[in-house]
């Protein structure tokens, strides 16, 4: 019986392989209305910035409502790069999703993009960690109920 990695041993690259690479970008200049649309149409909570082929913020429902909503901004005029984080924390395709949980418990937030040197390889939200975590526990379960049962 092939069993997958544990919780503690589970990388990045691991969570990448299930959901795949895809990731949804804006640039600087667009308006954060562009980015909110694009948001809701995916269904998705945040976007890279990317300027030129770099990874240079990423734009949050978070920071809508800090910045827009509570500073009476309007959506339409605004741009993404007024709004955006640029402290950007990024993840490698090795990082273990126990890192990934505790860099997102430490610093408040809620995705973290995968770089592959430079090159954007993906981006793991708070969902897919709990999910990869969810998963993992289910098959801990499955073999544990197998041993009891003599099936192992």
């Amino acid at each position: 019986m092939h069993s997958a990695p544990s919780a503690f041993m589970a990388t990045v690259a691991d969570i990448i392989s299930q959901k795949g690479s895809t990731t949804h970008s804006v640039a600087p200049q667009a308006t954060v209305y562009e980015a909110i649309e694009k948001m809701v149409q995916n269904n998705i909570g945040a976007l890279l910035v990317v300027d030129g082929g770099a990874l240079i913020g990423i734009v949050t429902e978070r920071d809508y409502l800090r910045r827009i909503a509570v500073e009476g901004r309007t959506s339409k005029g605004t741009l993404v790069s007024a709004i955006m984080s640029t402290r950007l924390t990024t993840v490698a395709l090795g990082t273990t999703v126990d890192r990934c949980m505790q860099i997102m418990t430490e610093r408040r937030i809620r995705h973290l993009p995968v770089l592959s040197g430079s090159r954007i390889a993906g981006v793991v939200s708070i969902g897919d960690i709990v999910k990869n975590l969810m998963r993992d526990q289910a098959q801990h379960i499955e073999h544990l109920t197998g041993y009891i049962q003599g099936r192992a």
